[in-house]
């Protein structure tokens, strides 16, 4: 099964495959969300660590490396890579939003200059390339992104990152509310368990983005 049968809910099941991706080097553009050192960190409670053992597994085997690979080849193409992360403006961090103050795991103190907030060492973003700054889920609302892509010439954006069912969803529906095509690199991405990754899959695709794995995006873009 490839893209263009995978990932349907019950809304699509009988719809017509969609039409082949054309993802033009000038006006495409790979966004990186989230991907920081506080969520790699394994937590001080022991049921909790351990609870988080297999997303930090795929973190670090699957997510990271294919996403590392994936910036290495849109860099040799001469193509856009941008990056969003999670931090506050303010060390008290009364500048976020309300869903990073509401008590519970979504619970985020993350003051920009902080160790924690800081993009992990082997997605950091190369000399020249655009970081945004967020306290709210999405990367358009409470960032520049929009007016940047716009400035840019950007149509096409191709999202890799955390959580699947979070950031990356609010992100993907906001770039598609205007009307961004959006592009979903499932092996670039993850939720706090496989079935929240895989569930918002199917809610997203076919409306807000087309979801594809590493491997056929590279071959769509001829990425080498």
């Amino acid at each position: 099964m490839n893209w263009k049968q995978a990932y349907r809910s019950f809304y699509y099941q009988g719809a017509p495959e969609p039409m082949d991706l054309e993802l033009p080097y000038q006006n495409t553009a790979l966004l990186t969300i989230d991907i920081q050192n506080t969520y790699m960190k394994p937590a001080d409670d022991p049921l909790e660590r351990e609870r988080w053992v297999p997303f930090r597994q795929r973190m670090n085997d699957i997510v990271i490396p294919n996403t590392r690979d994936l910036q290495n080849r849109f860099r040799r193409k001469g193509m856009d890579l941008l990056h969003a992360r999670i931090a506050c403006l303010l060390e008290d961090g009364r500048d976020r939003s309300l869903s990073q103050k509401k008590p519970g795991w979504n619970y985020l103190l993350l003051p920009r200059n902080s160790e924690d907030s800081q993009i992990v060492p082997e997605l950091a973003p190369a000399a020249g390339e655009i970081v945004v700054t967020k306290t709210t889920d999405s990367a358009l609302t409470g960032t520049n992104l929009r007016l940047i892509l716009h400035n840019m010439e950007i149509e096409n954006v191709v999202v890799c990152g955390i959580f699947t069912d979070q950031c990356v969803s609010s992100t993907v529906r906001s770039l598609a509310d205007e009307s961004f095509n959006v592009i979903v690199v499932e092996d670039c991405c993850t939720a706090g368990t496989d079935e929240l990754h895989h569930r918002e899959l199917e809610i997203i695709n076919m409306i807000y983005c087309q979801v594809v794995s590493s491997s056929e995006l590279k071959d769509i873009m001829e990425l080498d």
